[in-house]
């Protein structure tokens, strides 16, 4: 009997069983993958952020903040941290233009504030592309031009959580700075 294959006990057919163990394989590929993150705006470093903000509270409409804010000049190339699927490109909202990406481990990569947009969703992107620029739209309007990534895991980690405001979240939400080289 294959690994994939099952014999039915009443027809005598093969059933296939790809339908558990192929989910499982690419989970398992997705955990296994590496993730080397780069700072995602050209040029940027430690300089370029505040360390403290991560996880600071209070935070306008959101309570806590929930990323890292990297400044740098309007049209800055924003690049993508790591290689992954674009899940979706929007405009709106507190966040203004945005990407979202699926990257290794399971995690989620989330570029906020963008001015413009160099790719599209369902696009695989490579670590080090270009993938947006730098700007000030949503609630960031008016402010200095920054980026806003933040950095999320689709597993939850619940040894994270604590007693501080949305506490409960710091399971899913990870400081990416912990992540930069």
């Amino acid at each position: 009997m294959g690994l994939f294959s099952k014999r039915s006990s009443t027809t005598g057919k093969r059933k296939p069983r790809w339908v558990i163990v192929g989910p499982l394989l690419v989970f398992l590929i997705g955990l296994a993958l590496p993730q080397y993150l780069i700072i995602p705006v050209k040029d940027a470093s430690e300089k370029d952020w505040n360390p403290e903000t991560f996880w600071y509270y209070p935070w306008g409409k959101s309570g806590t903040h929930k990323g890292v804010d990297i400044f740098a000049r309007e049209g800055t190339a924003v690049l993508s941290a790591t290689y992954g699927l674009v899940l979706a490109s929007y405009e709106g909202g507190t966040s203004g233009k945005t990407l979202i990406f699926l990257g290794p481990k399971w995690r989620i990569h989330f570029y906020a504030h963008l001015s413009t947009f160099h790719t599209e969703k369902w696009a695989i992107v490579s670590r080090g592309q270009t993938i947006g620029e730098v700007g000030d739209t949503g609630n960031a309007k008016g402010k200095p031009p920054h980026l806003h990534y933040s950095l999320m895991t689709a597993l939850p980690y619940p040894w994270r959580m604590d007693d501080a405001p949305q506490g409960w979240k710091k399971c899913y939400v990870l400081n990416p700075i912990e992540y930069f080289p």
